[in-house]
């Protein structure tokens, strides 16, 4: 009561100096109507009193009339006229406001977008002497981004040491980040490891999926799922999507926790529904094949088709094989092709591989040796049996090809010991002829006995 009784007896004094014209005492009148202290809470009697203030030059009563416009309290909302009073502000050197104009230009808030002009208004908060942690982190992603200044990860990491050192949680983040890639600073894991735990035990979900992964992965720390577990749940239960995702990749294989598939839909749908491609694929993946799940094409097309538009490869093939065989979207050899070859532009070796037959049958697509051979050297350059094999028939029988027993004897070999039967006898029949190869009936005999071999233990 007695403080109550202590307001109103300084608004009706600050209220009397205001109005012969004391700019401290407007500024101060217009702080109480803002909060409602002696008087009766008033936006509009706030804007005025700050506007006679900041009229007058005084700093304080700039930033807020620039705030009033900002936010569109006792006047109409302005980006442009709180911009005008900011600029004002920082003219005098208020620390904050050279941050808001710093945001406002590299977001092109009542300003024309610049990130030059960002990075200078950064810069002179960042020099402040108590230099406000934000501007420090934002200078310092500039310099990293190169954004407005020239790109310099030394530079970036000096001012996120600033920033870490007045507790910005980003800034320790992004530290640990660029001792992980060695950016600025020679490259340490251990490092990493310290200034991410650092984020993490401060609740700094970007930091506690990094500090996961490094347990996972067992860089710069002794690997352990325990571990990993504990911080992907961590910064999981804060809404981070890649976090959910390996969550659920934990809980579907039973590393740091007990299998469970229905912990595993879960935390992919979470991670899907937040737009996390390698989820929405995934999640596609367990519905197609009923993994743990009641199967379901529907959900499963639905999944695939959100990846897709991401440019998710798994899930491009995986529509190509649904169109294939008609399973929820009409059957179509032409669809089949489209998304099994961009599927395979992006190195997917299942594509690349069935393109490859669909191009040698004419299936979707018109007849083609050459693109048949294409895809099957693709693919067999990332070491797919199928394709070998196709690739060694191609080249023998130069179709597509060059016909050329080297090559096709380099093929069959390379798929030999997992590919079918009669590879292992074309392989002995090589030996013996001579044919790509030099003559041997050693190797020709330990071929056939491979191939007899498997034969007689299929059979039995």
């Amino acid at each position: 009561m007695a403080a109550e009784q202590s307001d109103i007896e300084a608004a009706k004094w600050f209220t009397k100096a205001a109005e012969q014209g004391d700019a401290d005492a407007q500024f101060k009148l217009g702080d109480m109507y803002m909060q409602g202290r002696g008087v009766n809470q008033s936006d509009v009697e706030a804007v005025k009193w700050f506007t006679k203030a900041a009229e007058q030059g005084y700093a304080s009563a700039q930033s807020n009339i620039g705030w009033m416009y900002e936010q569109g309290r006792g006047v109409e909302q302005s980006y442009i006229e709180a911009f005008k009073w900011y600029i004002k502000a920082a003219e005098q050197g208020s620390a904050l406001v050279l941050l808001k104009l710093g945001e406002m230009y590299e977001k092109g808030i009542g300003v024309e977008k610049s990130d030059v002009e960002a990075a200078k208004w950064y810069t002179k908060a960042a020099e402040q002497s108590k230099g406000y942690a934000v501007a420090l982190f934002n200078l310092g992603l500039m310099y990293e981004q190169g954004q407005g200044v020239e790109q310099n990860d030394v530079e970036a990491l000096k001012w996120y040491t600033k920033a870490a050192e007045q507790g910005r949680l980003e800034a320790k983040t992004s530290i640990g980040a660029m001792y992980e890639k060695g950016q600025g600073v020679e490259q340490s894991d251990v490092e990493a490891v310290k200034w991410f735990t650092k984020a993490s035990e401060q609740g700094h979900k970007t930091a506690q999926f990094n500090l996961g992964f490094m347990y996972d992965q067992g860089r710069g720390v002794e690997q352990s799922d325990a571990e990993a577990f504990k911080w992907y749940t961590k910064a999981a239960k804060q809404g981070y999507a890649a976090a959910q995702f390996r969550l659920g990749n934990m809980y579907r294989k039973g590393r740091g926790v007990e299998q469970s598939d229905v912990e595993t839909v879960k935390w992919y749908t979470k991670a899907a529904e937040q737009g996390e491609a390698v989820a929405q694929s995934d999640l596609g993946l367990v519905y197609f094949k009923g993994d743990g799940v009641e199967q379901s094409d529907v959900e499963a097309a639905k999944w695939f088709t959100r990846a897709v538009e991401q440019g998710n490869a798994v899930a491009q093939f995986y529509l190509g094989l649904m169109y294939k065989q008609g399973r929820e979207v009409e059957q179509s050899d032409v669809e089949a092709v489209k998304w099994f070859t961009k599927a395979a532009e992006q190195g997917n070796v299942l594509a690349q591989s069935i393109i490859g037959m669909l191009y040698e049958q004419g299936q979707g697509v018109e007849q083609s040796d050459t693109e048949a051979a294409k895809w099957f050297t693709r693919a067999s350059e990332q070491g797919h049996t199928t394709a070998q094999v196709h690739l060694g028939l191609m080249y023998e029988q130069g179709q597509g090809v060059e016909q050329s027993d080297v090559e096709a004897f380099k093929w069959y070999s390379k798929a030999a010991e997992q590919g079918p039967t009669f590879i292992k006898l074309k392989l002995g029949m090589m030996y013996e002829k001579g044919n790509g190869v030099e003559q041997s009936d050693v190797e020709a005999a330990k071929w056939y006995t491979k191939a007899v071999w498997l034969a007689t233990a299929k059979r039995s």
